[in-house]
């Protein structure tokens, strides 16, 4: 499998150096990027990309915020500017695809968030389509959230012609069995993020309710609940061949150490 830095994870702990994230990016033979929040690169997009040229690292895509979550379309007026700004940067990069996260909304069910975002994906797919970048939507955990499982990703592809699917594994984990949700939605998977999670039946206030049940709280890949190989298998098997972000959101390792551990580990089960 080939895997993505994802900066992302680098960019959310303190003390974060460009420079040293490129360098630990081809440490790891990782030479990809999945550039997450151009703005907290800290340089213009033409630079950032020269940067990773000059190594050898490809960025495969561009994940930005756009709020299109509203029923009203005057309102999501302001992400649909967002998204062609953050395309018009994606072009700059050389990213084939880009992804807008999609948290739920206080006072929104998961199907009503759900349909917002659909009718906002609507919207910003031809943006996407006119610039030759795909759009993605990717699963997004918590009860609130309006994309979890295959059937809500699906139904979004099946409503927005060209839309596409980042599969995140961890996420997928928190409303059912990820492998099987990747078989199910591999035809229009393009991108992918791992990512773990320790569980808990017990309510805590650090920790996430969780779709399925239960309560969870960050882990570095293979140390959580997640079991990474039946997902490794079952993408392999389907012939994936795109990249895998390795996502971190926890502090019990520095993101550099994080990373090398993920990275090892994945690699340790033949992915």
């Amino acid at each position: 499998m080939k895997y993505s830095m994802m900066t992302y994870t680098m960019t959310r702990q303190a003390g974060f150096n460009l420079k040293s994230m490129l360098d630990l990016t081809v440490e790891l033979e990782m030479n990809a990027m999945d550039i997450c929040w151009p703005e907290t690169m800290g340089v213009p997009a033409k630079e950032l990309k020269k940067m990773c040229d000059d190594r050898g690292i490809k960025i495969v895509c561009s994940t930005f915020g756009a709020d299109l979550n509203f029923p009203d379309r005057k309102a999501r007026l302001p992400g649909i500017e967002s998204c062609k700004k953050e395309i018009e940067t994606a072009v700059i990069f050389g990213a084939p695809a880009v992804m807008i996260p999609t948290p739920g909304k206080e006072g929104l069910s998961s199907a009503e968030s759900r349909k917002n975002w659909i009718a906002g994906f609507v919207e910003a797919i031809p943006l996407a389509k006119d610039a030759g970048i795909i759009l993605t939507v990717e699963n997004f955990p918590g009860v609130d959230s309006p994309f979890v499982t295959a059937d809500e990703v699906l139904e979004a592809v099946g409503k927005v012609p060209g839309l596409r699917i980042t599969f995140d594994n961890g996420n997928a984990f928190s409303g059912e069995d990820p492998a099987e949700s990747y078989r199910r939605c591999a035809e229009y998977v393009v991108h992918s993020h791992f990512k773990d999670w320790d569980v808990s039946g017990v309510e805590k206030a650090e920790y996430r309710k969780m779709r399925k049940g239960g309560y969870s709280i960050p882990a570095l890949i293979g140390e959580g609940s997640v079991d990474q190989k039946s997902c490794l298998d079952a993408m392999k098997k389907g012939g994936y061949a795109g990249y895998i972000n390795i996502e971190y959101e926890g502090n019990k390792y520095s993101a550099a150490e994080g990373v090398r551990r993920a990275v090892q580990y994945l690699r340790s089960m033949g992915g």
